[in-house]
């Protein structure tokens, strides 16, 4: 919780200084920096479900086929938005800097792999059904013209990606309790230096949620 501001959430010790950082509703986003978070998003979810997929590495191999993937999700909302004429980007520096990162980890530090993993589906399956569950209210505050057009163009639409097959509880369970067993074989230094991962996890993934405001 230190690691979250006031405004985020009652336990949070962060002071608030970045726009990111205050509740969602204060946000002024755009469609394109909307865009931007869901192309870098995207890469990385597909960085950490390849990682997962393609790994015979025993650790990895209890995390396939949970039910939180994101990846496929993310393609559809994404093909959804370019047929309504929407360019899509490509991925920026940041979302590479981050994919590039995981790949890093996965090799030679899973403890803090691991890390990333839990923060960045737990992160997003609470959070990030704030920005998701009624995108247009969020996305289009911009003026009352701009909102008119673009209410029409996403028609109510709720994205895939805050969508998930199966009761979203039991997922989540299912995976706190993966970890728990792939935790039970770390050293207490391999724990603490988990733990002591989450402040990058969240330096990073808050610099792509920043790109909603770009």
């Amino acid at each position: 919780m230190r690691l979250h501001t006031k405004e985020q959430a009652k336990e949070g010790e962060k002071e608030t200084k970045a726009p990111e950082e205050r509740p969602v509703a204060k946000w002024e986003p755009t469609v394109e920096g909307y865009l931007r978070f869901l192309v870098d998003s995207k890469l990385v979810y597909d960085t950490l479900e390849g990682i997962i997929s393609q790994s015979t590495f025993p650790t990895y191999a209890e995390f396939k086929n949970t039910g939180l993937e994101r990846a496929e999700k993310l393609d559809t909302d994404l093909k959804w938005f370019k047929e309504q004429g929407y360019e899509i980007p490509e991925p920026t520096a940041t979302g590479k800097k981050y994919s590039q990162y995981l790949k890093d980890l996965a090799d030679k530090d899973p403890p803090s792999f691991i890390c990333h993993f839990y923060n960045i589906y737990f992160a997003h399956s609470a959070g990030g059904r704030m920005i998701g569950r009624k995108p247009r209210k969020i996305i289009l505050k911009l003026s009352t013209n701009f909102f008119q057009v673009a209410e029409r163009i996403l028609d109510n639409r709720e994205l895939e990606f805050y969508k998930w097959d199966g009761d979203l509880s039991e997922l989540l369970q299912n995976v706190r309790e993966k970890l728990n067993k792939v935790a039970e074989e770390w050293t207490r230094e391999e724990k603490n230096h988990c733990l002591e991962e989450t402040e990058k996890s969240f330096k990073y993934s808050g610099e792509i949620l920043r790109l909603i405001l770009s």
